[in-house]
């Protein structure tokens, strides 16, 4: 997968304390489900972000996803937003992901930034994404 590293997260963002509290995946162990790809922010340091994932099956809409881990994130002094959404279909047993279609509200996420945050979770060989679909 061929994103920059700051494409992904600000190179100060490793460095952050309060940013390093918040894993990068947060998604169900399996199945087909919602996701949002959110920028966190640092307001107390310039322009310094990283990007995480987090999709669940019991969230009916991605709004759902993102209501959800919206204020743990905020209760660490951290801002986030919503950069888009689509889908995942996670199946362990054949170690494979596939990230596809878009969110009716926030619009498609960027599915190159969500693949490769997901490749450092997961060290499967079949991870692919497409803008297709819904």
């Amino acid at each position: 997968m061929s994103v920059p590293a700051t494409a992904i997260a600000s190179p100060e963002a490793y460095k952050n304390a309060k940013l390093m509290t918040v894993p990068d995946v947060d998604i169900d162990k399996s199945g087909k489900f919602k996701y949002v790809l959110i920028k966190v922010h640092d307001p107390s340091g310039d322009r310094v972000f990283k990007h995480i994932v987090r999709g669940y099956g019991r969230c009916d809409y991605h709004a759902d996803v993102y209501d959800e881990v919206c204020p743990d994130i905020e209760s660490k002094g951290l801002d986030c937003e919503c950069v888009g959404g689509g889908r995942i279909e996670h199946d362990p047993v054949k170690k494979k992901l596939q990230i596809y279609g878009y969110s009716q509200g926030f619009g498609q996420a960027d599915h190159a930034i969500t693949a490769a945050i997901l490749s450092r979770k997961y060290k499967y060989e079949n991870i692919t994404f497409s803008n297709e679909g819904y």
